[in-house]
């Protein structure tokens, strides 16, 4: 697979040397996210290095992941994806903000209580009060509403298992709970 260099800013000489193109296709030249492929901008890089490696070998199983992850990382080295984790981390995110307004105080009570009768923990704990997350644990918020939803409704699923307590957490979830989380968070800055 050839990669072709991005030609637009922002970026030093370094950045603009990265091999991004590729990466647009889907994520778009702002890393904002296109259909199905998640906002990477402004995401934490070691989240994103652990993803692009799990893509790599595999362990990130779900059909989306398979169909165009597996071969976009299959010559991404350790090295290289650091180099794409500080390029993304580097630019702005912006909210997708396209979740269901009317599901937004449900979504943000799961996210800031949890589901006490379901055993399920506050969201918060892990991924911060703003959805900002920390090192390897994702940032959330603003994160399109079809791609959280998507994502959960995959763990339930049994994929990407090793993404624990992701796939317990998404079994304890209604098809509701679900929809008001993942609007929540389409709509969180």
């Amino acid at each position: 697979m050839a990669f072709a260099c991005w030609s637009s800013s922002p970026g030093t000489q370094a950045q603009e040397a990265l091999p991004t193109r590729n990466c647009t296709w889907c994520h778009g030249s702002s890393a904002q996210g296109f259909s199905t492929a998640p906002r990477i901008a402004g995401q934490k890089p070691h989240y994103i290095v652990r993803e692009l490696l799990a893509f790599k070998d595999h362990s990130r199983d779900n059909p989306t992941s398979a169909q165009y992850m597996w071969g976009a990382t299959a010559r991404v080295s350790p090295e290289l994806a650091s180099e794409f984790a500080a390029y993304f981390a580097a630019l702005p995110a912006e909210p997708a903000n396209d979740g269901n307004s009317a599901l937004v105080e449900a979504g943000k009570a799961l996210y800031v209580q949890g589901a006490a009768e379901a055993n399920v923990v506050s969201c918060v704990v892990c991924h911060g009060p703003n959805g900002e997350g920390f090192e390897a644990i994702p940032r959330l918020g603003g994160l399109s509403y079809g791609y959280l939803k998507s994502r959960l409704e995959q763990w339930s699923q049994g994929f990407h298992a090793s993404a624990y307590p992701m796939p317990r957490v998404a079994t304890s979830l209604s098809p509701e709970e679900i929809d008001a989380l993942a609007s929540y968070l389409s709509f969180l800055k």
